[in-house]
């Protein structure tokens, strides 16, 4: 057995590696080595593509968490190209949150588009290239599509892809790049979308070239088993390793402010001490609250 495939678990590694065949040409290398390589510092549960796969329950607690407050604990740790703006949100609701798979096309070349289409027959794939990504989707994930910008013939989908998108993930999509049939993308509730765009014409002129590989949205830097979390101001792309931190320290700042709005409804504190650095006995007083409201948290005594 590849000894790739034996860090996933027990698993039949002829069907594993099957699996991985479609997105290994593309790419010209190993897809199972690819996010297990790039994602070193990830020490937890993978699925079987090689993905990060950060918990539900991490997930779930992301579900309140702004992009402030991800950008400022992934720029602490080194990570300055996670976010990426300027987007048109299509049924905006709330916060996205959901694990990424990753796709990269490029401007059509015949050549080696012939070779992806051969390799697509040879592995049974049905329907065009824009399709073959949408069948891997797993419950939670969110497809994350690099279509280099383009709008005129760059539609990812339409009406009857995002069905079939919602279907098997439950999730939402970011594309660098354009949808079509917005009316009736509109219909399928809890369907968001963060595009470039929108276009009444289909996709063409472009070629699939890789599955769960590094992939660059405007500028931020995606990889597969990303936590992508969407919000009114963008999009930002949480190294998974950074996923839990990011949840910890969005739920200390909601429940520091929460109880320092309360003191100052309640008169209790004067402004100046609640954005002051608080004593020992406003964080004591703090963490009584907070275990009384059923969370872990605890600030440190000065």
């Amino acid at each position: 057995m590849d000894v790739r495939v034996r860090h996933l678990g027990e698993r039949d590694a002829d069907q594993i590696l099957h699996v991985f065949s479609l997105s290994r040409y593309p790419t010209w290398s190993d897809c199972l080595e690819r996010p297990i390589a790039f994602t070193a510092e990830w020490k937890g549960e993978r699925f079987a593509d090689g993905r990060p796969k950060v918990s539900d329950a991490v997930l779930t607690r992301l579900g309140d968490t702004t992009a402030e407050q991800a950008w400022d604990v992934l720029t602490d740790a080194g990570f300055r190209n996670q976010f990426e703006g300027g987007w048109n949100i299509i049924n905006p609701g709330k916060r996205m949150v959901g694990r990424a798979v990753t796709a990269v096309f490029m401007p059509r070349r015949t050549d080696v588009d012939s070779v992806i289409q051969a390799h697509g027959k040879q592995e049974g794939r049905i329907g065009d290239e824009n399709s073959w990504i949408i069948d891997i989707l797993q419950p939670g994930d969110v497809l994350v599509v690099d279509l280099f910008g383009k709008i005129v013939d760059g539609t990812i989908i339409g009406d009857n892809l995002g069905t079939a998108i919602y279907a098997k993930s439950h999730n939402g999509l970011v594309v660098d790049g354009a949808v079509r049939d917005v009316s009736g993308i509109q219909e399928i509730k809890g369907f968001q979308i963060f595009t470039r765009g929108a276009h009444p014409s289909a996709l063409e002129n472009v070629m699939l070239m890789g599955i769960n590989v590094p992939i660059r949205i405007g500028q931020a830097t995606v990889m597969p088993g990303d936590v992508v979390l969407g919000d009114p101001e963008g999009v930002t792309f949480i190294p998974p390793q950074l996923a839990e931190k990011v949840a910890d320290e969005a739920e200390r700042d909601r429940l520091v402010d929460e109880w320092g709005h309360m003191m100052l409804r309640e008169g209790k504190y004067t402004p100046g001490q609640i954005d002051a650095k608080w004593t020992k006995g406003m964080v004591q007083e703090f963490n009584r609250w907070a275990e009384q409201k059923g969370s872990k948290l605890r600030l440190p005594e000065p």
